[in-house]
């Protein structure tokens, strides 16, 4: 019986080891498939690096791709994030956003943005303002400029770098109209390669058609998407600066020209009346994630342009040539499309300017001094008066009248003159005056007057004074009565 309890334990030994592999391969089936299923989520390393000039609406048109109404401004190097999720795939994941400050002396924090190990996870997104288009073409090629000596700058071995620029030729040729073929609609598999730096594929060697002279010319290995913001102010430029539709087209095939030598998308978005804005947001998550994407491109709305990665060239560009009849095609940009050199004066309230105190008082001084240097007012101020900055009040002058001498006897008869009439000067008013002059005047050493004498005297004075005007009136009348009418 021995050997047969043997066996059985050996049955049950081998039971259980049975029962551990089985569980064993549960576990390892269980983390295979957590495992493939996490290839398909969203990465998180994928990043957009705005680059523009300031003032050209890179934090409102970020802050609209978040989905919020005000943007929060900073300075430097501004780090956001947009969420982004699919909800056919539930995949969620944080769009990294670097928005860099346009003053040029911030160029260095480039290497925060922008390293080895992030740059093919990378788009570059190019900010100009259509505000000011005559300074579109300019700012386009200096922060292009500023992002290839960045790139050069970068430690990426040569045949990684190239095989970078190699992978944005593939995606250029790549592209298809929306419905004819797989890679509009669909987009590539996400979690098996990279969407901004596809591998190559034999398939798609043996059909692409050959780039032209100007497409990609100037490939610096990284996708780039350039976005002109504000085109709700075209009206204003057709209004004010009397833009056609010539100088819109003139500005619309450099720029694509300009996309071309990049191998660039373009946008004409507008925050303020919506345009473009979640096509911007659609065709971000398309190249870098790999979403559906199934708009085609749009030229026709000279305020709503979009045109994607692939789908131009110089013979469609050369479409825009026919409404030009005032330029031509290669003319320099800046000699078209001037700056301005007079703008609208705005009204303000005039600045006024307080004189100096010192300025003041000598204006003041010299009036007093032309007022006391008139004749018969007074003798001129001292020098020394007139050189103080303070006018000085002086003591009126009281001319001494000498002692009356007794009255004549016809002091009250008035002088007539030839014609039978009282000269001037002898009038009653003329008797006042030396009336109270002759008492003010006063002899030295004299004691002063009774007031009650005084006052006698001027009452009799006065009585005589007046009996005086009323013979002198009543001898007017009579004269002019007795003269012959005319």
């Amino acid at each position: 019986m021995a050997p047969i309890i043997e066996k059985e334990d050996k049955m049950g030994n081998f039971n259980e080891e049975s029962s551990t592999d089985d569980s064993e391969n549960l576990w390892a089936d269980i983390l295979s498939e957590v495992q493939s299923g996490s290839a398909s989520k969203l990465p998180t390393t994928r990043t957009v690096l705005v680059l523009g000039d300031n003032d050209s609406g890179k934090t409102t048109l970020i802050a609209k791709l978040q989905g919020l109404e005000e943007p929060k401004k900073g300075s430097g190097l501004e780090y956001y994030y947009i969420d982004v999720k699919d909800e056919y795939r539930d995949e969620q994941a944080r769009l990294n956003v670097w928005v860099l400050d346009g003053d040029p002396h911030h160029t260095g924090l480039l290497k925060y943005a922008l390293k080895e190990d992030s740059f093919s996870d990378t788009l570059v997104m190019l900010v100009v303002s259509m505000a000011q288009p005559w300074a579109l073409l300019e700012t386009l090629t200096k922060w292009a400029d500023v992002l290839r000596d960045h790139v050069d700058k970068l430690r990426i071995p040569a045949d990684k770098l190239q095989e970078y620029e190699q992978s944005l030729i593939r995606v250029y040729q790549a592209y298809t109209e929306p419905g004819d073929g797989p890679i509009a609609t669909q987009g590539p598999p996400r979690g098996d390669i990279n969407p901004l730096h596809p591998p190559p594929s034999g398939s798609e060697e043996e059909s692409v058609l050959p780039l032209g002279e100007l497409t990609l010319s100037k490939n610096l290995g990284i996708p780039i998407v350039v976005v002109v913001t504000k085109s709700d102010t075209i009206s204003m430029l057709e209004k004010d600066f009397d833009y056609k539709d010539e100088h819109l087209d003139f500005i619309q095939q450099h720029i694509r020209k300009f996309c071309l030598k990049y191998g660039a998308a373009m946008f004409y978005t507008s925050v303020k009346d919506e345009r473009n804005c979640d096509l911007l947001y659609r065709y971000l998550v398309h190249r870098i994630y790999g979403f559906p994407f199934t708009s085609p491109a749009l030229v026709v709305d000279k305020d709503s342009v979009f045109v994607p990665s692939g789908w131009d060239n110089e013979k469609k560009i050369s479409i825009l040539y026919d409404n030009m009849t005032s330029m031509k095609p290669d003319d320099t940009f800046e000699d078209i499309i001037t700056k301005p050199s007079t703008r609208k004066v705005v009204q303000r309230d005039a600045e006024v300017t307080a004189e100096d105190d010192q300025a003041f008082l000598a204006k003041q001084q010299l009036q007093l001094s032309k007022q006391t240097a008139t004749p018969g007012t007074g003798t001129p101020p001292p020098a020394a008066a007139q050189e103080s900055p303070v006018p000085r009040l002086q003591r009126p002058q009281v001319h001494k009248t000498p002692e009356r001498s007794p009255a004549p006897a016809n002091a009250g008869t008035p002088v007539r003159g030839k014609d039978g009439k009282p000269q001037a000067g002898n009038t009653t008013e003329g008797m006042l005056a030396n009336f109270f002059n002759s008492l003010l005047s006063k002899t030295p050493g004299q004691p002063g007057p009774n007031k009650a004498a005084v006052s006698r005297d001027a009452a009799a004075e006065l009585e005589r004074m007046t009996k005086g005007k009323k013979s002198i009136d009543t001898n007017n009348t009579s004269t002019d009565s007795a003269e012959p009418q005319s």
